[in-house]
């Protein structure tokens, strides 16, 4: 449900509408799973819709949607600042966003801010990964 709600955000802040298709496209589902699961949302009072008029964002859904997007953002963020490739920030930040407790995703938060507003730290950090990963080579290497 989350990732519907987070895609119909995005494409509503994106393009001013979010169409079946368009979900379908983009969550790489079929037309009819987006159907049953915009009722669904539409039941929990999270979007407004009718078949073939539109879908529209509740003030509880456009809520939902956002916190979604930040979150993702965050996590995003967070793995990037690690020297995470991208390709496999994508992938990984589908399966944590999911599967993270609210506490833990508070703590995510307060680690990227701090890195952000101590680069040294960061710094310090990424050179002390550098360094391990050197080590782990080095002994697989020996082996």
């Amino acid at each position: 449900m989350e990732d519907y709600l987070e895609k119909i955000y995005e494409l509503i802040n994106d393009k001013g509408y979010a169409r079946v298709s368009d979900i379908a496209s983009c969550l790489a589902v079929q037309p009819s799973s987006v159907t049953k699961m915009l009722q669904k949302l539409d039941e929990n009072e999270y979007v407004s819709y009718e078949k073939y008029r539109g879908i529209v964002l509740t003030a509880r859904g456009q809520r939902m949607g956002q916190l979604m997007k930040e979150r993702h953002l965050m996590l995003a963020e967070f793995l990037r600042l690690l020297g995470v490739s991208e390709e496999t920030i994508q992938r990984d930040v589908e399966g944590i966003e999911h599967h993270v407790s609210p506490r833990t995703l508070e703590s995510l938060q307060a680690l990227v801010v701090f890195f952000n507003s101590h680069p040294a730290a960061l710094e310090s950090f990424l050179a002390f990964q550098a360094e391990e990963t050197a080590t782990k080579q080095d002994e697989a290497a020996r082996q």
